[in-house]
């Protein structure tokens, strides 16, 4: 092969390599769709939220229950019961009620989680249960932190494919509670790769220059 056509391909490599590493953080949805910020949504349970009870002297009774699809909580001995459009204050308010018949000096305590999934560059992806008073550096927390390849700048919010609108400023992020931002059970919080930076060019200019050097080695 030629040595100007061999320079001609072996450029061409480098400029792949590139294009490869730029792919590392993927393109972003192609819809926007702004957080509602309903206050409704934001104090009543939904299915798929998680909910947290502590019965004090009574481990057997104490756990962390689901809601399900058709609005159903089911608890030990209290059975399942329907917590459609039920406000967390109210259902806390049950759950005690039905206690109380049973044990007459119970101390219950009733926390809502929500199920967040936390993806990308987090040290341990996954599914998490989490507070709605949290903030979004708390649950990143959880997920053992952010990678040094992270970009927080550009964090997504994905609920049912498609991305939400949610204030990336870091004041936001570590005083607003996900119920303030709009954050609720099934969404996706989305860590990206930084962009392609100075060091990946500079890797792929040292490789242009390794097969360049094997090259002139190998025609002698």
């Amino acid at each position: 092969m030629p040595f100007t056509a061999l320079k001609h391909s072996t450029f061409s490599l480098a400029l792949m390599v590139l294009a490869v590493s730029a792919c590392g953080g993927g393109s972003p949805p192609a819809r926007l769709v702004p957080l509602t910020g309903d206050s409704t949504n934001a104090h009543t349970l939904q299915p798929g939220d998680v909910v947290k009870v502590q019965v004090f002297g009574h481990d057997e009774l104490s756990g962390e229950f689901p809601i399900d699809e058709n609005d159903t909580l089911l608890l030990p001995i209290v059975g399942g019961f329907s917590v459609a459009n039920m406000s967390v204050q109210d259902l806390r308010a049950r759950i005690r009620r039905e206690f109380g018949q049973l044990y007459t000096q119970s101390f219950v305590a009733v926390t809502p989680l929500f199920r967040v999934a936390v993806l990308g560059e987090v040290v341990h992806p996954g599914l998490y249960s989490v507070d709605p008073t949290m903030t979004v550096y708390t649950v990143l927390a959880q997920a053992g932190g952010t990678m040094r390849t992270a970009n927080e700048k550009s964090m997504r919010l994905i609920r049912g494919g498609e991305q939400l609108a949610i204030p990336m400023d870091p004041t936001s992020l570590a005083t607003a509670t996900l119920r303030e931002l709009g954050i609720r059970s099934g969404d996706q919080i989305i860590v990206p790769r930084k962009p392609v930076g100075y060091d990946t060019w500079l890797i792929g200019l040292q490789l242009l220059n390794v097969l360049l050097v094997a090259y002139t080695v190998f025609r002698k």
